[in-house]
């Protein structure tokens, strides 16, 4: 109706790919269970330097430098880290400079690794680029990391030892003696310099 059957040559040359790749992501989406995760983001124009722990997911647009430790890690394309990754699941799309451990690596066709990478299932996109080795081992995450993090409470710091005051010199002036250029008049005058 109204000519939708009829394909405008704009139609014709329009790239098929955009599309199919927002369903795979509606489709990923819909699959999720519907209990709610903790989505953390780290902006394209933010860099974060040192440790990165959290327990649901974490996706980068920007730079991080450090260890960084979740449930699913989610380099984009243009993003860069640098510094060990472990999680269960990690995405790459951007640039990894470090070791990565994750039960599930998935390398997208823009992805640049540099490290060793220790999985359970590992995949790597067309036109992607890894240096480095790959080690499939069982449960990599169920491993102790070199990530540690304290939940003991925090020690307060000691507070440095007062330093004691100096105490106000008290000066006698007897007789006819000058206080400030002038002459004294009392007998006894007393002068407290701090």
């Amino acid at each position: 109706m109204f000519g939708m059957d009829k394909k405008s040559p704009a139609d014709k040359n329009r790239n098929p790919a955009p599309v199919q790749h927002l369903q795979r992501m509606a489709a990923a989406y819909s699959a999720a269970p519907d209990t709610p995760e903790s989505i953390s983001c780290i902006s394209s124009g933010l860099t974060i330097v040192g440790k990165i722990v959290g327990d649901g997911t974490v996706k980068i647009f920007g730079r991080v430098e450090g260890e960084l430790h979740a449930s699913t890690v989610m380099v984009a394309d243009g993003a860069h880290v640098v510094g060990d990754v472990v999680a269960d699941e990690v995405t790459i799309g951007g640039r990894v400079k470090g070791t990565i451990h994750a039960n599930r690596v998935k390398l997208d066709s823009t992805a640049i690794v540099e490290g060793d990478i220790f999985h359970r299932s590992l995949s790597i996109e067309e036109n992607a680029r890894f240096e480095g080795s790959s080690r499939r081992e069982e449960n990599v995450v169920d491993k102790p990391s070199s990530i540690r993090v304290s939940r003991l409470p925090v020690q307060p710091q000691p507070q440095p030892e007062p330093q004691p005051q100096p105490e106000a010199q008290v000066m006698t002036i007897e007789g006819n003696a000058k206080v400030n250029g002038q002459p004294n008049n009392e007998a006894h005058a007393r002068q407290a310099t701090a």
